[in-house]
């Protein structure tokens, strides 16, 4: 059996208002050929299909269009889809009945019996080659049995859908959304922006030892979790941030025989992304740097840029002096980052994507901090102000 593990897609998403969509297309194209070629048999995909809860036409034309003819040139593949948090569940399943017909399966929501107990049968799904997937969408506040802590009711929701099967010699597959603790996130990245501050990772331990593979999504670098060989997140296709250009992208080749051997294939992003210079530098050295870039025309391959610059004095004409200096580059301006040398203690104002980047969490308890005398926020008040955040943030 031949699996590949994709995820956190993005679909619709625009990158500093420039769109996507032709990076997207190829990224669609290969992996079709990928499929093609390995003769794969099922299609793992964990969640953030689209970027957002309401995704364009076009995005979703995109997406279905994908499906239609990865099934029509497959007739035997079977795909599995789950939706993430940046998902609207309830849109994502509602074509449920068409897709079916052509051997996909989404899930988004966690349905109840009448007796308001979990339909668990609902999220396990018959693999067509033989085992079973636990196919676990992103779980919200109530979708998973009751707990004292999100973290608890998600290992019980796993637990659970392991102890469902009666079969366990098969293969079983386990698929989610979540951020898993002994994972790592790329730097001031708010694109994959933990849940709840870091404090809510999912212990790999929710995956007990017989579950084959478990297939995440949610955070965009390819890895394995707490050194796991068979717990791993496939990482973005395409890199979501700056903080990300150095990401490696692709899918992973799960190959289950007698043993289970576990590859990734990189995928090269059409679209590259370039910081200049290395450090913030003043207006002068960015300008010099600027003239070492590449002539030419912008077309849909052409790199996305990102300009540091170390401010001392007020310049009006900085972001006019830039854009000239990059007439006839072949490169897309996607932002310039100012930022000055003063002391970051000195409470000196921030720029929006700086606060985009402040931890709501980190926030409260260093103003708590502050407040009362050096003493860590008491553990009632933080649980409170965890589940706050938490539906804010659903």
């Amino acid at each position: 059996m031949k699996i590949i593990h994709t995820a956190d897609w993005h679909i619709g998403q625009t990158f500093f208002d420039y769109d996507r969509k032709a990076e997207h297309t190829v990224f669609l194209n290969w992996l079709k050929k990928q499929v093609n070629t390995l003769s794969v048999d099922i299609l793992l995909v964990a969640g953030d299909i689209f970027d957002s809860p309401n995704p364009s036409a076009e995005s979703q034309k995109l997406y279905y269009h994908f499906l239609r003819d990865i099934t029509a040139e497959n007739p035997d593949l079977q795909i599995i889809i789950i939706a993430g948090n940046h998902d609207s569940a309830a849109r994502l399943e509602a074509p449920n009945p068409l897709l079916e017909t052509m051997n996909v399966t989404v899930r988004g929501i966690v349905k109840r019996k009448e007796n308001g107990e979990i339909d668990f049968d609902n999220l396990i799904i018959p693999l067509n080659k033989g085992g079973y997937c636990l196919a676990v969408p992103f779980l919200r506040q109530g979708d998973y049995p009751d707990s004292n802590t999100y973290t608890e009711g998600v290992q019980a929701m796993y637990h659970a859908l392991f102890k469902q099967i009666n079969d366990k010699e098969k293969p079983i597959i386990a698929l989610g959304h979540l951020q898993a603790t002994g994972s790592e996130i790329s730097q001031n990245d708010r694109a994959e922006r933990t849940i709840i501050g870091g404090l809510e990772c999912i212990s790999p331990d929710a995956f007990v030892d017989a579950i084959t593979y478990t297939a995440l999504g949610h955070l965009h670098r390819s890895q394995k979790v707490s050194g796991r060989e068979n717990v791993r997140y496939a990482g973005a296709p395409l890199p979501m941030s700056f903080a990300e250009k150095n990401n490696k992208q692709g899918v992973i080749l799960i190959t289950i025989n007698e043993k289970t051997v576990i590859e990734k294939l990189e995928f090269d992003a059409p679209v590259k992304l370039m910081s200049i210079p290395k450090q913030p530098s003043p207006l002068t050295e960015v300008l010099a740097e600027i003239e070492n870039l590449p002539k030419g025309e912008i077309d849909n391959s052409s790199p996305f840029l990102e300009i540091k610059v170390l401010v001392t004095e007020p310049e009006p004409s900085l972001r006019n002096q830039i854009e000239k200096a990059l007439e006839g580059k072949a490169v897309k301006l996607a932002r310039i980052e100012a930022t000055t040398d003063h002391d970051e203690t000195k409470g000196r104002v921030i720029s929006y994507d700086e606060l985009q980047k402040i931890n709501p969490l980190d926030m409260a308890t260093n103003i708590f901090k502050r407040k009362y005398g050096g003493n860590d926020l008491p553990d009632g008040l933080l649980k409170l102000l965890q589940e706050v955040i938490r539906e804010v943030e659903s």
